[in-house]
């Protein structure tokens, strides 16, 4: 089956797209607006954007707030600050939960069951037990379509002990981090190394 862009309207393209593209690693963002209120929610449409200045960056589409804009964008822009929390598998039924929608006031981390902590160069606060923590100051919005993509430039990373491997590493075996699939997640903790010659068979 090929499907060209005329025939785009006429298929779940979403669907198709989200299918493919996986697995795609989550990030759960962190942030305040500037009354101090804080939120946080995952958006799977997450990657790093450059390493020289290190630059992550998250897609947000469109919101359910007042502004029409999700309350992570709207206070990114307030405040220009944010955290990448990343989640672990035993993290994963609390992550869900700040996924749905809840009014501007109310505290996802409370709702969830989660510990907040004080992040070093950032107001935003970072997930308390997260295996690695990423203070972000916003670099640029850039705007693509119906989204909103949100570039972050690294100020201050967090990384527990028991992932840190020597030589700067993070432990694959020990974060087992989730993956998002189309519309279910993954687990992710087998790995190999190419060229592998059990591939071919």
């Amino acid at each position: 089956m090929i499907i060209n862009h005329t025939q785009f309207s006429k298929r779940n393209m979403s669907k198709l797209i989200k299918g493919a593209v996986v697995p795609r690693p989550i990030a759960w963002v962190s942030s305040i607006d500037k009354n101090g209120t804080p939120n946080l929610a995952p958006f799977s449409f997450f990657t790093v954007a450059s390493m020289d200045p290190i630059t992550l960056c998250f897609s947000v589409g469109g919101g359910q707030n007042k502004n029409g804009q999700k309350d992570t964008l709207s206070n990114i822009r307030e405040t220009g600050e944010f955290v990448i929390n990343i989640v672990q598998e035993s993290q994963a039924n609390k992550m869900y939960e700040t996924s749905k929608y809840f009014q501007l006031d109310e505290d996802e981390f409370e709702i969830a069951g989660l510990e907040k902590a004080e992040s070093k160069l950032v107001r935003a606060p970072k997930v308390a037990d997260a295996p690695v923590n990423m203070e972000c100051q916003l670099d640029q919005i850039v705007k693509v379509g119906s989204s909103d993509l949100i570039l972050g430039r690294l100020v201050c990373y967090h990384i527990s002990d028991e992932m840190y491997m020597e030589n700067d590493k993070v432990n694959p075996e020990k974060l087992k981090p989730v993956g998002r699939m189309a519309g279910d997640y993954a687990f992710i903790h087998e790995f190999y190394g190419l060229p592998n010659k059990d591939l071919d068979k």
